[in-house]
């Protein structure tokens, strides 16, 4: 395994979404709240060479993820303007922004809504939607700690187990 870590905005899903091309709009009603957060990444693919099938093999190079807080209401966060700050102990390892998503998290979130309602699963009520890297993905190493900063939304933090 081959741990990367990357901040994102994480929204909590409050109304189901079953719209086949739904709009920023639309999720802007859908979402309940939106809070800082870190998604752990993996390949099981030796040293990350890999491509687009192998990602989709690979689950998207899917592990794990953590949330961090507070959680907000969408009412006044400009989402496009928010800017990250992503520490290893005292150095600043990646920065970045809510534009660095696709113009927008909702704009990912919004394409992935409608991805998921084509393939008839959609986003309901309760779930938790990773919108998308902000910024660069760092390589953990053993033992690590990270604590990311997302100006106007919140932190998060995670450490990683010596051995």
């Amino acid at each position: 395994m081959q741990p990367k870590i990357e901040a994102e905005v994480a929204f909590l899903i409050d109304r189901d979404v079953e719209v086949e091309a739904p709009t920023v709009a639309d999720m802007i009603r859908a979402v309940g709240y939106a809070m800082p957060a870190l998604e752990v990444v993996d390949s099981r693919i030796s040293n990350w060479d890999i491509g687009i099938v192998d990602t989709v093999a690979d689950n998207a190079s899917s592990g794990l993820f953590v949330l961090g807080g507070p959680i907000r209401k969408l009412d006044g966060l400009d989402l496009r303007s928010l800017q990250m700050l992503m520490r290893r102990r005292d150095e600043v390892v990646s920065k970045g922004s809510g534009s660095a998503c696709l113009g927008n998290p909702l704009n990912a979130t919004a394409w992935l809504a409608g991805e998921l309602v084509r393939r008839k699963k959609p986003l309901r009520a309760g779930d938790i939607v990773l919108s998308g890297a902000l910024g660069p993905m760092v390589t953990v190493n053993r033992g690590d700690s990270f604590e990311v900063t997302i100006a106007g939304l919140g932190t998060v933090s995670a450490q990683f187990a010596a051995a």
